[in-house]
């Protein structure tokens, strides 16, 4: 058994695919020390948001469980662990059960074609640090994450609550119109790398030497603003809206069941990140260097592409922190009037503008490089100056701006300076 097991583990070529007790062994620890990073990078996310939070707001945050607070999440998960489960009277039992587990499995399950680090040239063979290099790439990420909302909606419908009922009903209808507006922003990076394949959008970019954030940064702009609203995070947190539908579609929640819906939340926020950085920032590559692109490379390599991934996830996790302890809500028919009226027609017409540009300089006879990714980066910049400073000008985009004309807010103002003065001649 074991001289069959020994023999089945050897492989001359380490460029070549591994035998399958190499391939097994190496899929089984990946699945386990990255579930077990993600779980308790989901887990630590809860202490990051309270504690970026507090230093926003110039307080102190949790700093009691542990040294520096550490050992809150763990606290946090005791006392939800421990609370007792409640179940409305007349909720559906069966769906009120699965509701949290549907929120939450999306999440994890995308991870499963989304790469990490550079390919490993082990004893073994190639080792991908990826579960599965699917050729549909992140068309299934796109698939999957997508039917977290069938989790929301179902908690809210089967609480049998109307606030519930409603924050399902604003969860569905916003993630339909910004999973529209995402799946188009992606288009013009198929166009790019001509390729769906996740790790062939990194390799693209290292071979253009500009991230896909400068020469697609219409598409980028418009994929993190849908990625914000996808995940329920401010300003686009309308399906919970406190201060509208008491806690949305989690109201009747409690306990562990309450957090899974939290849990999931940062769990996508994790993915999204992932994408954000393996899309538009490059992913795992390695800048100065082709050899991580080209071939399996040593460990050590392996082991610093994993870290410029985990930075990148790490910023753009902190960029979503920041937007929800900065910017205000947006109005319902804000929010709804921004992905139909300015990210639809916005992502169809940068379709067809990238679409012209990648045929011109393809007859032109340029060679996908740094050219090539410098005179997308000048077209994409004169696009976004367009975009936001001669057609915007914080009229269209911008959630603090005032749905009037100037003479029409100056003849408002002067009618309310008229009725203060009048108030205060009046006699009492």
């Amino acid at each position: 058994m074991i001289p069959a097991f020994l023999s089945l583990v050897q492989v001359a070529d380490p460029q070549g695919d591994p035998a399958f007790g190499p391939w097994f062994l190496a899929t089984l620890i990946k699945m386990i020390g990255l579930f077990s990073v993600w779980m308790v990078g989901v887990a630590y996310m809860t202490l990051a948001e309270r504690r970026v939070s507090a230093w926003i707001q110039d307080r102190r945050g949790p700093n009691r469980v542990g040294p520096h607070g550490l050992l809150q999440p763990i606290a946090d998960g005791v006392k939800n662990i421990m609370k007792e489960e409640t179940l409305p009277p007349y909720a559906n039992r069966a769906i009120f059960f699965l509701a949290p587990m549907m929120s939450f499995a999306p999440a994890m399950m995308a991870w499963a074609v989304i790469p990490f680090g550079a390919s490993w040239a082990s004893r073994w063979g190639r080792i991908d640090m990826v579960f599965a290099d699917l050729p549909i790439g992140f068309l299934f990420v796109l698939a999957i994450t997508s039917l977290g909302v069938y989790g929301i909606v179902l908690a809210g419908w089967a609480s049998n609550n109307k606030y519930a009922l409603l924050g399902g009903l604003r969860s569905s209808a916003q993630m339909v119109s910004y999973e529209i507006s995402m799946g188009l922003s992606l288009i013009p990076v198929l166009l790019l790398s001509g390729n769906v394949t996740l790790s062939e959008v990194v390799n693209s970019q290292a071979s253009l030497h500009v991230w896909n954030a400068l020469s697609l940064g219409v598409a980028c702009f418009v994929f993190i603003a849908a990625a914000f609203a996808e995940t329920n995070r401010l300003p686009f947190d309308l399906p919970e809206a406190e201060s509208e539908l008491i806690t949305g579609y989690h109201t009747e929640y409690s306990a562990m069941k309450f957090s899974l819906f939290f849990i999931a939340e940062y769990a996508n926020m994790i993915t999204a990140s992932a994408m954000i950085a393996t899309l538009f920032f490059g992913g795992w590559d390695v800048p100065f260097t082709q050899a991580d692109n080209t071939g399996a490379v040593a460990f050590p390599v392996v082991l610093l592409s994993m870290l410029i991934f985990a930075l990148k996830v790490a910023f753009f996790l902190f960029l979503f922190i920041w937007i929800r302890w900065t910017l205000p809500r947006f109005r319902y028919d804000q929010l709804m009037s921004l992905g139909w009226k300015i990210f639809l027609p916005v992502s169809l017409a940068y379709i067809v503008i990238i679409a012209a540009m990648v045929l011109a300089l393809d007859a032109a006879g340029i060679e996908r490089g740094l050219v090539y990714g410098l005179i997308l980066f000048g077209v994409n910049a004169v696009l976004l100056v367009i975009l936001f400073v001669l057609l915007d000008r914080g009229r269209i985009v911008s959630p603090a701006s005032v749905p009037v004309v100037g003479a029409r807010l100056a003849r408002l103002r002067q009618l309310a300076a008229a009725r203060a003065r009048l108030s205060a001649v009046e006699p009492r």
